[in-house]
């Protein structure tokens, strides 16, 4: 049984799943813009949004929370600097997947995760 189990395996191990999903957030907060699977996505998604919410605060122990995950310091002050203002009025949501198909060579469900833009005022 998968009682109170959040995780999704994806039929990786811990350090693997990390690592990854540690390139693939930093991948969409230097494109704004990623295509993977939708399994990948909807954890992407939430981990974006811990990491933005995170931004948004703005404080020094929020900055080493993010550092855990995001290794590229230039990715980091983008994140808190242009990003997080972005998203300041809005308590969540801060992304959008789109359902791309399937993939040619394994028939994977795609999907496209994308920051959402600036809103018009």
């Amino acid at each position: 049984m998968r009682h109170r189990n959040r995780v999704a395996k994806l039929g990786k191990t811990a350090s693997h799943r990390k690592a990854m999903f540690n390139n693939m957030a930093t991948s969409l907060f230097i494109y704004e813009k990623i295509a993977t699977t939708e399994p990948k996505a909807k954890e992407l998604v939430k981990l974006t949004a811990r990491l933005i919410t995170f931004a948004k605060q703005g404080n020094l122990h929020d900055k080493r929370q993010v550092l855990a995950y995001i290794k590229n310091k230039k990715v980091v002050k983008k994140l808190f600097d242009t990003l997080a203002p972005r998203f300041e009025n809005r308590q969540g949501g801060y992304t959008r997947t789109i359902k791309a198909g399937t993939r040619k060579g394994d028939g994977a469900l795609m999907a496209v995760v994308e920051l959402l833009p600036e809103e018009e005022r």
